[in-house]
C-alpha cells in the first residue's frame, strides 16, 4: 500500500489531534503514564549501552551513534503500542490551526500528558534506583547518570531552549514520517533513524529528561556513583529539584512547544493546508 502524501498526513494529524483532546481522561492519564514510562525505558538503555563510550573523549561521537540507535524504541513504542506524549501533542496545533479544536483543549491535554509522562517516567528512574542496576561497570553507569543530570542542569536557558526546539521539530518530524506509513516495518524505520540523528546530535527532550535528571539526583545519593561521576562541588550542588524544573525543564518544554507546533505542525499547516485539512 502507498505511503500518505504530505498533504494527507496533515489531513491525518488533523484527526489524530480530535481523537486525542476526545479521549476520556483516565485512559488520557494511563496512556500519558505509559509513555512516560517508554521513553524513561529508551533513555536508561540508551546510557547502558553507551556509558563505557560516553567516559572517554575519543569515543563519545561512538557513544551518541549508538544511544540514538537504541533510543528509538521510545517512541516506536509510543507509536506502536499506544501511548500519550507531550512532545508528539504539540502537533494537536493542526487541529486547532483547522478550528476543529478549541486552543483550550489543546493546553488541557497538554497539561493531563505532561503530569502522566512526568510519573511515568519518575516511575522507572525509581525502580531504576532501586534495582542497582546503576552498579553495572564497577559503578560507572551510575557515576554516568549523575554526570549526564549534571550537564543538563547547568545549561543555559538560552541553551537548553534551542536545543529543546530542534529535539522536538525532529521528534515531531518523525511522528509526522510515521503518519506516512501505513505498516509497522515503515513507521519503525521513520522513527528510527530521525529519532537517531536527534540523540547523536545531542537535544533535549522534555519527557527524556523526567528520567534523566531524577535518575541522576537519586543517583548522587551513592558514594560510589558519585566518585565515579567526577564532577565539581559546584555542578554537583547545581543538581536537585528546584534546578530540574526551573533550569531545564522549562526552558526545554518551552523549546519542545516551539519546535514541535511551530517548526512542524504550523508550517506543515501553512504550506500544505492552511483551513483545507479538514476537508
Amino acid at each position: 500500500m502507498e505511503a500518505r502524501t504530505p498533504a494527507e498526513i496533515l489531513v491525518y494529524a488533523s484527526e489524530a489531534g480530535l481523537a486525542k483532546t476526545r479521549r476520556k481522561f483516565p485512559a488520557l492519564m494511563i496512556l500519558a503514564f505509559l509513555a512516560g514510562a517508554f521513553i524513561a525505558f529508551a533513555s536508561e538503555g540508551s546510557n547502558m549501552a553507551a556509558h563505557n563510550l560516553f567516559a572517554r573523549a575519543e569515543t563519545y561521537g561512538l557513544g551518541k551513534v549508538l544511544a540514538g540507535a537504541v533510543f528509538g524504541t521510545g517512541l516506536m513504542l509510543v507509536v506502536l503500542a499506544g501511548g500519550e506524549l507531550f512532545t508528539g501533542n504539540t502537533l494537536i496545533i493542526v487541529s486547532v490551526l483547522d478550528r476543529r479544536v478549541p486552543l483550550r483543549k489543546m493546553f488541557q491535554n497538554w497539561v493531563f500528558v505532561y503530569a502522566g509522562n512526568f510519573l511515568g517516567s519518575l516511575c522507572i528512574a525509581w525502580m531504576m534506583f532501586q534495582s542497582g542496576l546503576f552498579n553495572s561497570s564497577g559503578g560507572l553507569l551510575g557515576g554516568m547518570t549523575i554526570k549526564i543530570a549534571a550537564y543538563k542542569t547547568a545549561l543555559p536557558f538560552h541553551s537548553a531552549f534551542f536545543l529543546g526546539v530542534m529535539c522536538n521539530w525532529l521528534v515531531c518530524l518523525a511522528v509526522w514520517v510515521s503518519w506516512a506509513a501505513r505498516d509497522i516495518a515503515g513507521k519503525a524505520l521513520a522513527i528510527f533513524f530521525i529519532i537517531g540523528l536527534f540523540i547523536t546530535s545531542g537535544f533535549e527532550h522534555s519527557v527524556a529528561n523526567m528520567y534523566y535528571i531524577p535518575a541522576g539526583i537519586l543517583a548522587k545519593q551513592n558514594p560510589q556513583w558519585l566518585s565515579m561521576s567526577q564532577i565539581g562541588a559546584e555542578q554537583l550542588a547545581g543538581l536537585n529539584w528546584t534546578a530540574f524544573f526551573v533550569r531545564n525543564l522549562l526552558p526545554v518544554t518551552l523549546g519542545n512547544i516551539a519546535g514541535g507546533a511551530g517548526m512542524v505542525g504550523l508550517l506543515y499547516w501553512l504550506s500544505l493546508g492552511k483551513g483545507k485539512s479538514a476537508a
